[in-house]
């Protein structure tokens, strides 16, 4: 006979261990065991699940899959609908999960899911910490996000804030060559938040390969007929450009 609360624990060592692969087996003798009882089962059982698949979440995390991850979220939902008490990791996954959604540029289901939260909940660390990336986003505040990888409420975060930052360094890239014909490298490497010239150069090599590296200066594809990039106010472009954008996306 299946003893979940055995497996639980297996689990959760297996997930301090960072052992995926044991957690892995574990999580899927769990899920086997969910298929034989009924979510109108006992509350006791429908809390062991939940716990169950939060670890399942957090396991994903470790693991660097976002499939399972979305997975795992998917099928926790239904448990905490019907559970009339807070687990232990609710609001570490809902945090997570709004980590997920904001670096997908999901915003409307972002705000979707800030809406079935509590007022307890939302002001926990967990769930705090994406809501206010979410608002730096908005307002433009790119060093204040690109600092919050210091401040996570938890290193499970760093996955998502990895991703998120990328994201952030993406969109200013997109404005920066439609604003500039050419740019010094030094002040290309300060916009985009990188650490070197080489860093630079390694993000032109992977992911702008139209842009052209000549001595100190940076050139970009002309702009199309009709713009005159030289006479924009560039920084004010980028930040307006990005926040118009972000709120776009929340409509």
């Amino acid at each position: 006979m299946t003893d979940p609360q055995a497996l639980i624990n297996n689990l959760s060592a297996a997930l301090q261990a960072n052992d995926i692969a044991s957690g892995k087996s574990a999580l899927t003798q769990l899920k086997i065991w969910m298929l034989e009882i009924s979510q109108e089962g006992s509350p006791e059982a429908a809390n062991l699940a939940a716990m169950a698949l939060e670890l399942g979440a957090l396991l994903s995390v470790a693991d660097d899959d976002l499939d399972a991850f979305a997975r795992n979220i998917s099928q926790l939902k239904p448990y905490y609908d019907t559970l009339s008490a807070t687990t232990e990791r609710k609001c570490h996954v809902l945090g997570l999960n709004l980590m997920h959604l904001l670096v997908d540029n999901r915003l409307s289901e972002f705000h979707a899911e800030l809406e079935l939260l509590s007022e307890e909940e939302a002001g926990t660390p967990f769930v705090s910490f994406p809501i206010t990336l979410e608002r730096q986003l908005m307002v433009g505040s790119y060093d204040e996000v690109l600092n919050a990888g210091a401040n996570v409420p938890d290193p499970s975060y760093n996955f998502f804030m990895e991703n998120l930052i990328e994201t952030v360094r993406d969109s200013i890239a997109d404005c920066v060559e439609v604003t500039y014909k050419s740019l010094k490298l030094t002040d290309a490497v300060t916009m985009m938040k990188l650490d070197s010239v080489e860093e630079l150069q390694e993000y032109v090599q992977d992911k702008r390969d139209d842009w052209i590296v000549e001595g100190d200066m940076l050139t970009f594809q002309p702009p199309p007929v009709g713009s005159k990039a030289a006479d924009i106010p560039s920084m004010k472009l980028i930040s307006q450009s990005l926040s118009y954008a972000t709120e776009l996306e929340r409509i």
